[in-house]
């Protein structure tokens, strides 16, 4: 059966309408609660949200259908998609749910689902969780959203935990940290205080509808803007669920998870702590990441496998080949030493842990990553229909392939999380980069598209 309730990420969508109405939400509640057995650590669940204001009314009705189930709950309130993660591992729970649309706009949301290990759940048991939510939709479920009462020291847990992670201390450092108004808007400061640096907070006020609003890793010209003003040594930029990161050097240049996979790599290879297959030194990362990212870490004698867009697939080929480190472009960055999934907080101490022990910034320990032009445009569609079924889109590809050869690189997909194609086109001249992305983007827009013209755009060069 193919699946209908997760995508790439878990569960999501706009809240209030399917699968994110009352009684679907219950549904997965009362599924989660009948398959615990096949997860190992008891029958206990520790459940998260983000600020999004329909989080609180979705973790009531998830909730309900746990407790109908008899399963004991502990509800941390606020907190991170990466730190139910860590509570799901370390505590004595059968499972995490984290109640968040990680980046996405404040309408949306969703539901993350960790077992005991802390690994997202498998896919063997999400097929079977949307059969058993199936099955009770069609029979009809009695919605009795729970009362919860949050525990303060499930988040409190974390934050040490994160502590623990970092050799020494930042004194004297000065970072501005944008928090997007999401999950981390506490916690991050506190953190970075109590390591004793210097912290100029942005982003830091969520009211429900302002979570990843023009701030955070998507939208990056107030943190550059502020670290100018306050002259900061570094800035940093999480997402809505703190679980990616990106970092601004003290002139403005952008680094993001290339950047991020570079650094990290070359210090743990000096100290001979990037793992890998046959002894041979690998960072995982996915079709996403800049060709001059694979070209640095080639210099360093460092092979770079590519997945699937998603920090879960990075995440099976870390397993597979036994690499301690891989991520994503866009921030998410898995430090298998530390954590099971991508962490913002815990990359930003593993970027300034770097930066104590070398005395350079991220901009210097980037320079030798050299960028290839790369275009991406993201077309809202109506539908996620076959590419195969879409002759003028085949045909667009075609003739950027041909006009490209082998010294390109042309991705064409859908988004796992939203009704968007995805078009990321790749080479050495930025103007034939340009121009074949948009033939093939706007024959999307002609054959599938939402709206009139292309949307949400962006380019990285």
């Amino acid at each position: 059966m193919a699946k209908e309730l997760f995508g790439t990420d878990g569960i999501r969508g706009v809240a209030g309408q399917y699968p994110l109405d009352a009684a679907t939400i219950q549904a997965v509640g009362v599924a989660l609660g009948r398959i615990m057995r096949d997860m190992s650590g008891g029958t206990e669940v520790v459940l998260g949200i983000d600020t999004r204001e329909s989080g609180p009314w979705i973790a009531a009705h998830l909730a309900g259908g746990l407790l109908a189930e008899r399963v004991r709950l502990r509800y941390a309130g606020v907190v991170t998609t990466p730190g139910v993660a860590y509570l799901a591992r370390t505590g004595p729970f059968a499972a995490g749910v984290v109640i968040s649309a990680s980046h996405n706009p404040y309408q949306d949301n969703g539901i993350k689902i960790f077992d005991h290990s802390g690994y997202k759940l498998a896919d063997r048991l999400e097929h079977r969780l949307e059969e058993m939510v199936f099955e009770l939709l069609a029979q009809g479920i009695a919605l009795s959203p729970a009362q919860l009462v949050e525990d303060p020291s499930l988040d409190e847990q974390y934050l040490e935990f994160l502590l623990s992670t970092f050799p020494g201390t930042l004194d004297g450092l000065h970072l501005v940290v944008d928090c997007a108004n999401g999950a981390a808007s506490r916690l991050a400061p506190e953190l970075f205080r109590r390591l004793g640096a210097r912290i100029r907070p942005i982003h830091c006020s969520p009211d429900g509808r302002n979570i990843n609003l023009n701030c955070g890793a998507l939208y990056l010209e107030s943190l550059q803007a502020a670290v100018a003003e306050y002259g900061a040594d570094l800035g940093l930029a999480l997402d809505g669920d703190a679980d990616r990161a990106i970092f601004v050097s003290r002139r403005g240049k952008v680094i993001d998870g290339d950047g991020v996979l570079l650094l990290a790599a070359r210090f743990l290879l000096e100290k001979g702590e990037l793992g890998g297959p046959e002894g041979r030194p690998t960072v995982v990362s996915t079709v996403m990441s800049n060709l001059g990212l694979e070209r640095a870490l080639a210099r360093l004698g460092i092979a770079m496998p590519r997945t699937a867009v998603g920090d879960k697939y990075v995440l099976e080929e870390m397993l597979r080949l036994g690499a301690v480190l891989g991520g994503e472009q866009s921030g998410h960055v898995i430090f298998l030493n530390w954590a099971t999934t991508g962490d913002g907080l815990l990359t930003a101490l593993r970027v300034l842990e770097v930066m104590r022990a070398t005395g350079k910034d991220p901009e210097a320990l980037t320079e030798d990553l050299v960028r290839y032009p790369q275009r991406l445009v993201n077309v809202r569609v109506r539908e996620r229909r076959p590419l195969e079924e879409l002759p003028e889109v085949q045909q667009a590809v075609t003739a950027a392939t041909e006009a490209f050869g082998a010294s390109g690189r042309i991705l064409v997909r859908y988004s796992g999380t939203e009704l968007l194609a995805r078009v990321m086109i790749e080479g050495p001249d930025e103007t034939l980069v340009q121009e074949h992305a948009e033939r093939i983007a706007a024959a999307f827009e002609r054959t599938i598209g939402a709206t009139a013209g292309l949307s949400q755009a962006s380019a990285i060069s």
